[in-house]
């Protein structure tokens, strides 16, 4: 029995993600979890405020779909397109900085998309921003500047003149 359902093979992985996969699935699972917050959220404040108006509450009574909002299937392969774009060292500040705009705003559960494609963006720009002065210093660091010059030009005529200025030693044997 155990043949049928191969325990008895070793684990093996079919194919292993890459990190772009993986900071993608990331990233898109947080998207959903947030989406799904903000829908229950929203139900819990349209409950809340059907109470207040009726002075009862029938929320024991009411059972919720799952979900009952999803993203088009454009908009998820543009999100996904992005998301593969951030660098695996950015995943976690980027997972923060999108509970930090969701708890700011408390959006309606139709805007969390489009509050994350602006996480998305700013973490790109920032990853740009970063890389550029990378460049740079690495630039600026291999460039030589003119008074790098003078001096070594000056350091070369110094050696030249002392060379030029030191007494012949010789000894008297030889001479």
């Amino acid at each position: 029995m155990a043949s049928w359902f191969g325990w008895s093979e070793p684990y093996q992985r079919s194919a292993q993600k890459s990190p772009e996969d993986v900071v993608t699935d990331t990233l898109m699972l947080e998207l959903s979890w947030q989406m799904k917050e903000a829908e229950r959220t929203q139900r819990e404040r349209d409950s809340e405020y059907r109470r207040l108006q009726t002075g009862v509450d029938y929320g024991w009574l009411a059972s919720y779909p799952r979900s009952t909002y999803d993203i088009t299937a454009g908009e998820r392969l543009g999100l996904e397109d992005l998301c593969a774009k951030i660098h695996p060292s950015y995943c976690g500040a980027v997972i923060l900085r999108l509970r930090q705009v969701v708890l700011e705003n408390e959006p309606e559960v139709q805007e969390v998309s489009s509050l994350f494609r602006s996480v998305l963006l700013e973490a790109l720009d920032r990853m740009r921003e970063e890389e550029e002065a990378r460049r740079l210093s690495r630039h600026s660091s291999e460039l030589r500047t003119v008074s790098e010059d003078v001096e070594r030009g000056l350091g070369k005529a110094e050696r030249a003149k002392r060379v030029w200025s030191m007494p012949e030693f010789r000894s008297g044997k030889g001479t």
